[in-house]
């Protein structure tokens, strides 16, 4: 896939985020009496917001860096069988690794909602 088209591919997935992120603020503040502006300042649905966006973006870059990691893998077995344990072992730790940062995330996204 060339850059364009991969740019092109990122805009269109953040404006449909954007508008499906829109409809339920409007509901809510529809539901609450409150206008949109009122409802998107209201420090209960910034919280929510920022954990979202936290955990979002934590479980995406983790999900590829496994796809990664799981896609080399599978490269280096298949050019070396015989070191097929040791390859195994080094993958599953940088996955236990990969694994414990989105782990982390969560744990943020949890205190942001629940401390601040």
């Amino acid at each position: 896939m060339k850059k364009i088209t991969k740019l092109t591919v990122i805009l269109a997935a953040l404006l449909i985020t954007v508008g499906f992120m829109a409809s339920p603020l409007k509901a809510y503040a529809a539901a609450t009496g409150e206008t949109a502006v009122e409802a998107a300042q209201d420090p209960t649905s910034a919280k929510a917001w920022s954990a979202a966006i936290a955990i979002g973006a934590a479980a995406a870059a983790g999900a590829l860096a496994m796809g990664l990691v799981i896609a080399k893998t599978v490269d280096g077995i298949a050019r070396q069988p015989e070191a097929e344990g040791k390859i195994r072992t080094a993958m599953m730790l940088g996955l236990v690794f990969v694994e414990t940062v989105v782990i982390y995330a969560l744990i943020v996204a949890i205190l942001i909602v629940f401390v601040l």
